[in-house]
């Protein structure tokens, strides 16, 4: 396999790739390219066909989470194996819910790893998807998280980049404002707050003001629907 190794520590990204003797996953009949931290991992992720990535957590630029996070917005399947020393609960579900497949904790035994790795291996490939939104003129680049209309940036916080995620994604829908709720905040009850209703008025004075055709469309009684003049 042809695998991506996400590690800045180089004793272990060395053990990992190597072993002690020279029996490490290169001599299991593995390619295995090397990536020392998140920003650098993220764009050989991106950009080879890798059949496997292992994943510190805890590597500068870009923290492990985020990373695949980043990698698993933008329609990247690959799978993922964090290798990491947060072994705690919370930490292992916090890596799965992000995007991980499997969770090893370090210190491993090499066999579990090579035992890992194979399982992984033999899972069916998934197709990658698009990683880039369009409706009309308004662009979503899933993985840099940016927002372009007309070609001309838009400065988005990363709740408001959510938010106009889901909506266009269900272009031309209603959206209520318990669907927003649960999808962008992952709140399952009412609050009994504005929090939708002034992050729409936020993202509408963004992505709306200054350009001839509104987008972003309140539904009486209903929601809210991303779509063209009509």
């Amino acid at each position: 396999m042809k695998i991506l190794l996400i590690e800045d520590d180089r004793e272990n990204a060395h053990y990992v790739a190597n072993g002690l003797r020279e029996d490490g996953l290169r001599e299991e009949g593995h390619l295995v390219v090397q990536a020392a931290s998140g920003t650098e991992g993220l764009s050989r992720a991106t950009s080879n066909d890798f059949e496997l990535l292992i994943v510190d957590r805890m590597i500068p630029g870009l923290d492990g989470l985020n990373l695949v996070r980043s990698l698993r917005a933008a329609g990247h399947h690959t799978p993922v194996l964090f290798l990491t020393a947060l072994g705690d609960i919370e930490d292992r579900v916090s890596g799965l819910n992000a995007g991980g497949d499997d969770y090893l904790v370090k210190p491993f035994a090499f066999s579990e790893l090579v035992a890992r790795v194979a399982a992984l291996g033999r899972r069916p490939r998934t197709t990658a998807t698009e990683t880039t939104l369009r409706v009309l003129d308004l662009e979503l680049d899933l993985l840099s998280r940016t927002v372009r209309r007309r070609g001309e940036l838009i400065e988005l916080q990363p709740r408001e980049f959510r938010l106009l995620e889901y909506l266009v994604r269900h272009a031309g829908q209603v959206v209520t404002r318990t669907m927003l709720l649960q999808h962008v905040w992952d709140i399952h009850f009412d609050p009994h707050t504005n929090v939708v209703e002034t992050h729409i008025s936020r993202l509408r004075s963004k992505v709306d003001k200054g350009f001839e055709a509104e987008l972003i469309h309140t539904v009486r009684k209903s929601g809210y629907c991303l779509r063209g003049p009509t």
